[in-house]
């Protein structure tokens, strides 16, 4: 019997309580529970667990070494069911989780082109414009766009976004081409009332990134509206690219003060980081890129 048999029979007796409750649960017998327990104390020189005829409770060691090996042993386990499923076809269901808006318009199209490849995979979104908590939603991995501030969680770069000033050509016809971000107080600015930059715009001035307040006779805290309206000649707006891609394509809008744009934010997928990410989320992070890569964003 290996050795993480041993660890996996210590774990049972002090999450059971017991010897024979770990037995049963791992299907083993008693004895052998018993000797890989005896086994394990002997490698490390150290009593692990406290013997009595009705229950079996962890010593401080044990405790102790518990709450080291446990995330480890579920991460090895993660890891044989990950190499498992490569020879495998892809099953069984995934959640996903992402922001509301980059979820319609890039997550759902990965998606569909994944449940069209493997029949037997199901996936389930959730989308939200909050930074969710992966355990509370059940989610297996998240798509993020945001510098990733210092977290527990494992994170991988799909990609990144461009955040872009722009206006209708008859707003600036009619009021003119701001050439530098001070200007914009002489102008109307849609402002967007959903986060907490939504009054000032970051810039980078003179190799240094700035915040420029902004006003304008249009608040909402809708961005698809905040876009439309600014489409509609209410001000000059402040976006990430890919929502306003097809409205710049059409003509509808132009960007301006291209020199002044601060750098392009990064676009992750997040998971736990006690588990390995299954194959499927794997494949999952690998289309996203590859669709964020044909994108212009």
């Amino acid at each position: 019997m290996d050795r993480l048999d041993d660890i996996e029979a210590f774990l049972a007796v002090v999450e059971k309580g017991s010897l024979t409750a770990a037995a049963r649960h791992l299907g083993r017998s008693l004895q052998s529970i018993s000797r890989s327990l005896s086994t394990l104390e002997r490698s490390v020189a150290v009593d692990l667990v406290r013997r009595t005829t009705r229950q079996s409770q962890p010593t401080e060691a044990g405790l102790a070494f518990y709450r080291r090996v446990k995330p480890a042993l579920t991460e090895i386990g993660d890891a044989r069911r990950e190499a498992a499923s490569q020879q495998a076809e892809l099953a069984g269901l995934l959640r996903v989780g992402g922001p509301v808006l980059f979820a319609a318009a890039h997550i759902v199209p990965v998606i569909a082109e994944l449940v069209a490849r493997h029949p037997r995979l199901e996936i389930e979104l959730k989308s939200s414009d909050r930074e969710v908590d992966l355990v509370a939603e059940r989610l297996d991995i998240a798509v993020r766009i945001r510098e990733m501030r210092s977290s527990t969680l494992k994170a991988r770069r799909l990609g990144e976004v461009r955040a872009v000033v722009f206006g209708s050509p008859s707003y600036f016809q009619r009021r003119g081409r701001t050439k530098h971000p001070d200007e914009l107080a002489q102008h109307d600015c849609v402002v967007r009332l959903t986060d907490g930059e939504g009054e000032a715009w970051p810039f980078r001035i003179a190799g240094r990134r700035r915040l420029v307040k902004v006003d304008g006779r249009v608040r909402t805290d809708s961005t698809a509206a905040a876009n439309t309206a600014v489409a509609c000649d209410a001000g000059i707006g402040f976006a990430p690219l890919w929502l306003v891609r097809s409205l710049v394509d059409r003509g509808e809008v132009e960007i301006i003060l291209e020199d002044f744009e601060v750098a392009r934010v990064p676009i992750h997928a997040v998971w736990l980081p006690t588990r390995v990410p299954l194959a499927k989320a794997q494949l999952f992070a690998e289309a996203m890129i590859g669709r964020l890569k044909r994108k212009r964003l």
